[in-house]
Order: C-alpha cells, then structure tokens, then sequence
C-alpha cells in the first residue's frame, strides 16, 4: 500500500513547506491538508517538487471558526461565503497541483440545508471540472461534529446522485464511517465506484491504525482486492510527536 500523510494532524508543529519535507524523508508517497491558505503556494510547490510528493486534496474553509462554524455549504444563509471558499479552494488546488477539493457543509438540518448543499455542489464541480479537480464530500461522525450536515455514507450517496456531476465523490474515511455505520469492508466494496479518496485513523481514540476495533491489515487488504490504487490519507492524533507512531507505516507499506 501507499499512504498519504495528513498535515492537518502530522507534524502541525511546522509550517506547510516543512510538514510536506518531514512526510517524504518518513517514507509518504502523497499528503494532503486541512487549511493551508495562510501559505504561499510556490513555498508550497517547491516542497511538493524537492520531494517528489503529490499533494492529494485540500479543504474549503470553515468560515468564521470562533462564532463555530465548520463549513459553509449546507448553510442556506451563507451562500455568497460558501462559494467563495469554493473559488478560493479551487484556485489554491490549482495552484499546487491538488487533485482534490473538499467542500465542508457545515452545521446544519433540514431540507433547505440539503438542497442549499446540492446547489453549492453543482457550482463546485462546474468550477473544478475546469481543472481536472474532483470534488470530495465526507460524513463526519456525531460524536466529534455533532449538528454536522453529512454524517453517513447513505445520505452522502442520496446527494453525489442529485448533483450527478462526474467529478463529485466521495471521501470515505473508516474512522467515521466505523463511527457511524460500522461494516467498513462492505461498504468499502459496495460504494467503491464513488470513492474519491480513503482515510483512516484508530477506532475510537483517531490515533496511529495500530490498534482499536479495526484491524487494518484487513481494511487495507480489502481496498487492495478493489482495486483502489491511490495513496491512502492517515488522518490520524498522534500522542506527541508523529515519528514515534509510525511503526504502521513500516509494517503496511
């Protein structure tokens, strides 16, 4: 297997350009990231290029994250903003050569908010289409975003299929789907047409996939048998530092 390391989790105590260093001395084929606007592209370019690395997907912006907001797309009252995350998200993936974007939906109910994410998704893959970028939605478990719109792969599968753009997947990360849904081999196998990207954490503490109710030797296997062959996101909390917690990698990779 391949792994990509998330910088939203591994080595946050450097910046961008360092983190994405420190992920392919440790032996990473890909990252990805959370937020990584607070940095200049080309110091971001030159890292992806001095290590040979490719940067796999980014995420919309939150929007105001002290008044609590966790993405904007499903916000029926924040569409102006939401789309503006997604021109932003779209041009910065572009920029880096990202091939995906991550449009966040926020805390939110109802039918207006389902048809407000629908919308927002249509201009989303329209705006990304033209740079060959695919359009990542991802359930988030109740337990760690609770009111957040998207939370199981069903509800997630319901919206890919109104959108019906080619370029609208999905991310399927075991960690909440183990959360919410459990059957991750299952489901891994029947949703395998409409996945974008897979991520993967420790069930439940979200620590190294070396431990907990998944065996990961096992998930992995099964995404081999599918013929998923992307680099897989270790989206996982390190207790301390990320070196000493990636024996996984040795022993999977």
């Amino acid at each position: 297997m391949q792994f990509s390391a998330n910088l939203g989790f591994l080595w946050t105590e450097l910046p961008l350009p360092e983190a994405i260093r420190a992920a392919g001395k440790a032996g990473f084929a890909a990252v990805e990231c959370h937020w990584p606007y607070a940095f200049d592209p080309a110091e971001v370019n030159t890292a992806l290029s001095e290590t040979g690395m490719l940067m796999l997907g980014l995420n919309t912006n939150r929007g105001d994250v002290e008044a609590g907001d966790n993405g904007l797309a499903a916000l029926p009252d924040r569409a102006t903003e939401a789309r503006a995350a997604i021109d932003q998200a779209v041009s910065y993936a572009e920029a880096i050569g990202a091939r995906n974007v991550h449009v966040m939906a926020g805390f939110a109910r109802g039918e207006s908010a389902h048809k407000t994410f629908v919308e927002n998704l249509k201009y989303a893959c329209t705006r990304a289409s033209a740079a060959n970028i695919t359009v990542l939605i991802e359930p988030l478990n109740h337990y760690d975003a609770p009111g957040y719109f998207l939370q199981t792969t069903d509800q997630a599968m319901e919206i890919i299929g109104e959108v019906a753009a080619s370029n609208v997947k999905l991310m399927f990360d075991c960690y909440h789907v183990q959360l919410m849904e459990g059957d991750v081999g299952n489901r891994l196998e029947r949703l395998q047409e409409s996945i974008g990207h897979v991520q993967f954490a420790s069930v439940p503490d979200r620590g190294a996939p070396d431990h907990g109710e998944l065996n990961y030797a096992h998930v992995f296997a099964i995404i081999d048998e599918i013929g998923y062959s992307m680099p897989l996101g270790a989206e996982y909390k390190p207790r301390g530092a990320t070196e000493p917690t990636l024996q996984w990698l040795t022993a999977y990779g």
